[in-house]
């Protein structure tokens, strides 16, 4: 039986009679059963002594560090050789080719395999500078000069990678676990496990920010439950009319129309669970009667009125628009602020194959102020503590370039061999790096600056790396859930977000 979840492994052991024999008993016992489930999934806590709504029992597995996820996601693959990674050989190497020795036989991309010009070396055209203000010296480059004021509060992870190479398998792998679509995604995951600490706000919010570069296309399946029932997918809060679609009443409905138009709706809904026993039935009068409850939380949500002038000043005009990458941050600290477990916005545009230099000056622009504010204010708030932040991308970019180096306009490729991710706040050790890679940003080092080769495997963790699986086991884990336990057994699989990978990396936490 699964230890995770006894009640539902008990639904799935039951025989269709038995079903039939247990609604028969009618509207009262489905509705008291819906109660019931609720409080058996939530009422025993977990070590922490904490019990949301929903969720189920005994989770969290251990003590969390943090309440809540705020992820913001570089859709596209940011440069770390143009941000984080600082490589100052490569302007002595400007122009020569890449040795076959450090490329090592690895698939490239289509757009530069068969490029007439090689792989020739291209360093970064932007100066880093040193921050003493972190432990370890984290370089930072000059596009994120916001950022590195907060330097003292990041983790930074130079040595994430992944087996992924294009778009759309690397972001559904990161987000979910696995290169196919189908599964949950890390926030439902969260949901499944540990409910919502606000009934009045979904478990999950996703946002979309503004860019002048909106090239990838982003499936709601990216947030979406997969085969967990559909009130763990993330909520998509919108830039433009209502924040969440149909959250207003159409004309001439009333507040009391609507509640008796649900409340005819809950007893249909009742009636075809019991006809059918589809849990999905019940799944969507949960949503009903959320989207019910948005209907006043969500605009208080959005309303920045009440917060002070120095905060608005210190994420930047943009703040004051809907929809951008400051108003989506301030929005996520708001989100926590009210117990919602996991925020997560995308940031699209860093698919930088060409023009680098303006593609990523005007991204970085975009993201920069706001994101070192996010983190002053949840400090501010004593809330940082409490609150994991994430900063990261599906893959990196190469340290040669794509297209032709004499030009100003080159870019460059998908790498997803190594990146840079960061981490603050919520339990992880501030002012610090960790991984490293060599002096061509191509591959993780070791410990003495030499290429690990072949390069390291999901399957056997190597010290000083961080897979993709370890940085989702390393998110549970600070959330207080053992990877490995939270699963969902499902067409005769015990499935997890990890798969059968994942390390916590315990050299980060605090």
């Amino acid at each position: 039986m699964n230890s995770v979840n006894p009640i539902r492994e008990s639904e799935l052991m039951m025989t269709r009679r038995h079903l039939f024999g247990k609604t028969a008993l009618g509207l009262g016992t489905a509705a008291m059963a819906g109660l019931i489930g609720s409080e058996l999934n939530a009422g025993r806590p977990g070590p922490s002594g904490l019990s949301g709504h929903g969720g189920l029992a005994g989770l969290p597995h251990h003590q969390p560090k943090a309440k809540s996820v705020i992820y913001l996601f570089m859709s596209g693959g940011p440069s770390h050789i143009d941000l984080w990674d600082y490589k100052p050989k490569l302007n002595d190497l400007f122009g020569e080719q890449l040795p076959a020795e450090i490329r090592d036989g690895q698939r490239v991309t289509g757009m530069t395999a068969n490029q007439k010009s090689g792989f020739p070396l291209a360093p970064s055209r932007y100066k880093f500078t040193k921050q003493d203000n972190n432990a370890d010296g984290l370089w930072t480059s000059e596009l994120l000069p916001h950022t590195a004021t907060v330097a003292k509060e990041l983790c930074v992870v130079y040595s994430t990678f992944t087996e992924a190479i294009n778009h759309d398998p690397a972001i559904t792998y990161i987000q979910t676990g696995a290169q196919t679509p189908g599964r949950p995604s890390l926030g439902a995951w969260l949901s499944y496990g540990l409910g919502t600490a606000n009934e009045n706000l979904p478990h999950y919010v996703v946002m979309h920010a503004r860019t002048n570069h909106p090239e990838q296309s982003l499936f709601n399946r990216l947030w979406g439950p997969g085969f967990l029932s559909s009130d763990h997918q993330g909520i998509l809060m919108r830039s433009q009319g209502d924040p969440v679609l149909f959250l207003s009443n159409p004309t001439g409905v009333s507040a009391t129309d609507r509640r008796a138009q649900l409340d005819a709706l809950a007893a249909i809904n009742q009636q075809q669970a019991q006809q059918f026993g589809d849990p999905e039935v019940l799944s969507r009068i949960k949503q009903h009667e959320m989207a019910y409850r948005m209907q006043s939380s969500v605009p208080e949500l959005v309303d920045f009125s009440d917060e002070t002038a120095a905060t608005l000043e210190m994420y930047g005009e943009d703040v004051k628009t809907p929809g951008t990458f400051a108003a989506s941050c301030l929005t996520a600290r708001r989100l926590a602020q009210r117990g919602v477990r996991n925020i997560q916005i995308f940031h699209r545009g860093w698919d930088a194959h060409g023009n680098l230099a303006g593609e990523h000056g005007s991204q970085a622009k975009d993201i920069d102020q706001a994101t070192a504010a996010l983190i002053k204010d949840l400090k501010q708030q004593g809330m940082l503590d409490e609150t994991l932040v994430v900063w990261g991308g599906e893959f990196g970019r190469t340290p040669y370039c794509q297209g032709n180096l004499a030009r100003e306009n080159y870019g460059r490729d998908h790498h997803p061999r190594c990146f840079t991710t960061w981490m603050a706040g919520g339990g992880v050790k501030p002012g610090i790096t960790y991984g490293r890679t060599d002096d061509y940003g191509y591959n993780i080092a070791d410990e003495n600056g030499n290429p690990l080769l072949p390069q390291p495997n999901k399957d056997s963790w190597t010290p000083g790396t961080m897979h993709i699986h370890d940085l989702n086991a390393t998110i549970l884990h600070l959330m207080g859930i053992d990877h490995t336990k939270l699963t969902y057994r499902y067409q005769g699989r015990d499935f997890r977000l990890t798969d059968v990978h994942g390390h916590v990396l315990t050299d980060i936490l605090a």
